[in-house]
């Protein structure tokens, strides 16, 4: 009498399913990584410490170009795009990224703004 059965049970395991779902997942989080600053600006250099709590960022490049959020806008309407990003906020903060090159009045001209509205704002640096 025969007991033995005809199905054999392979031990083998492929690891090529394995790779590509690691693979997939290295690409994902590279995609998603978190960018601190999705403008090339290049900042002052200071001493100080950094913070964590910001409400709006508005960015000044080398070109005069103003951006609230990441997002460009005419340097004329900022103050307007500063009331609508910081309507209902409990303690508004503006974070100030002006690049190196950036003149002085232009950066002020945002300090006043936030001044009239008593907005915080916090100048960003690079780290010296």
């Amino acid at each position: 009498m025969k007991l033995k059965g005809r199905n054999k049970v392979s031990p083998d395991f492929s690891m090529s399913s394995m790779t590509d779902i690691v693979f997939l997942l290295l690409v994902f989080f590279m995609l998603t990584a978190n960018a601190p600053n999705a403008l090339d600006l290049l900042l002052p250099k200071a001493k100080g410490k950094s913070t964590n709590t910001q409400n709006v960022s508005v960015t000044i490049d080398k070109n005069l170009k103003y951006y609230v959020n990441n997002e460009q806008i005419n340097g004329e309407y900022i103050e307007i795009e500063l009331k609508k990003a910081l309507e209902g906020q409990e303690k508004p903060t503006i974070i100030l990224r002006a690049e190196e090159s950036v003149a002085i009045k232009e950066a002020v001209n945002v300090m006043d703004i936030a001044n009239r509205n008593n907005y915080k704002v916090i100048l960003a640096v690079r780290p010296k």
